[in-house]
């Protein structure tokens, strides 16, 4: 028997903020969280705040959340508990791990995009300042998008690292990472991945990928607000540790975490895989038989249902003559993510959100944190674009609910 189409009823059951009242169509900002996940935080606050650790029965059993935790995020991306860090945000992820290999860089070079989020970007064009050369591989104006070849023209063998984003938070758009790193492997460099704007919508294989650096945002990911940095063991082994002194080089993953990971909400990472669970056990008739298999099943299943919500937008997006999309014209899950950035012609960006919220659609304007794509495309981002990003809670009826109202908008 083939497996379940996306059950909406059953899915938005677990969402204790979905209501008929508003429709949240700025979840590439931060998605909702299920109540596995508010449940898993509430236990760990009410029943083991503590220093975690050994000396005592709720210290054992506050760490023992956490670790469990730790293994939730690991099995999501296909990766051991001890290769992820677990911390306060991708940003801060970031600035961790260029300090921890701003050493070994040293006489070679660093590639950045105009595309990505200025997380796995600002920070890393900062190494100038300790004579690091830093390369820019720059979009394509006329498709706002990486061209691999271009990237190998600018490889060689003074290549230490490049840094991309897996999919735009702006244009949607998926890169090619698993063809990437092996062009960036072959000229002896290592690539650092920002898929904060992918793992929303489709599983991650750190492994399959052969990715050396990885981050995504657990807040945006069904999680609470902290995010992961995956780094492969001998690497992480080999950066410079960032913590106190007395956490030694091979403490994985402490000594890439300065502060040590957030207790409760490590813990309640744990809900992020309980609902996933939740939703397999609905859903499949024959499940994977591990987390990360079944969470890969269940995304085959949410990327037919994203599918039709993109359609849907993007048919009328094509038709109305004043909405200019940035990205792909394309619903297919493979081809773009379902992440809307667009500018309506003759209508501030910035106006829009409050005309959006009238309604009862909670959407937002700006650049994003990547302003660098947009200036590339020839859009002010002082103004920046409209974004509408739908995940899989998300229904025909509210994406109709946007439809109507940016007619409205656009129509004057």
């Amino acid at each position: 028997m083939a497996d379940k189409a996306l059950d909406l009823d059953f899915v938005r059951s677990f969402f204790p903020a979905l209501n008929d009242s508003w429709a949240f169509m700025e979840n590439a900002g931060g998605s909702l969280v299920p109540h596995t996940v508010i449940d898993r935080v509430k236990d760990y606050m009410t029943e083991c705040q503590v220093q975690p650790g050994g000396n005592s029965a709720i210290a054992r059993d506050a760490q023992g959340r956490m670790k469990k935790g730790y293994e939730t995020v690991a099995a999501m991306i296909n990766a051991e508990a001890d290769e992820v860090v677990i911390g306060p945000s991708t940003t801060r992820n970031v600035i961790t791990l260029a300090a921890a290999l701003r050493d070994s860089m040293k006489g070679g070079e660093v590639i950045v995009t105009n595309l990505d989020h200025e997380a796995n970007n600002g920070h890393w064009r900062r190494l100038e300042e300790f004579g690091i050369t830093v390369r820019e591989w720059s979009v394509n104006p006329e498709t706002a998008e990486l061209e691999p070849e271009a990237l190998r023209a600018m490889l060689s063998d003074k290549t230490r690292l490049v840094c991309f984003s897996h999919c735009s938070n702006i244009t949607g758009g998926p890169n090619p990472v698993a063809k990437i790193a092996a062009m960036v492997h072959e000229a002896g460099g290592f690539v650092c991945v920002d898929g904060v704007a992918f793992a929303p919508h489709a599983s991650v294989d750190v492994k399959a990928l052969d990715v050396d650096f990885y981050l995504f945002s657990l807040y945006k990911t069904y999680g609470p607000h902290l995010s992961v940095l995956y780094g492969k063991r001998e690497l992480l082994l080999d950066a410079r540790g960032q913590y106190f002194y007395f956490h030694g080089e091979d403490n994985l993953p402490l000594k890439m975490n300065p502060g040590a990971p957030n207790h409760e909400l490590t813990a309640g990472c744990v809900g992020i895989g309980e609902y996933f669970e939740a939703l397999a056990a609905h859903h499949l008739e024959e499940p994977a038989n591990n987390l990360h298999g079944r969470m890969r099943q269940m995304f085959e299943i949410i990327a037919r249902h994203e599918e039709s919500l993109s359609a849907r937008f993007l048919e009328f997006a094509a038709k109305h003559p004043k909405i200019h999309l940035i990205g792909r014209a394309t619903p297919d899950h493979d081809s773009r993510a379902p992440t809307f950035s667009f500018v309506i012609e003759g209508v501030k960006s910035q106006d829009v959100p409050p005309l959006l919220e009238a309604r009862g659609i909670a959407a937002n304007a700006g650049d994003f944190y990547a302003p660098r794509v947009l200036e590339a495309v020839g859009i002010d981002s002082a103004d920046g674009a409209i974004r509408c990003s739908f995940v899989h809670y998300n229904t025909v009826d509210e994406v109709d609910r946007l439809i109507g109202a940016l007619k409205t908008i656009a129509d004057g």
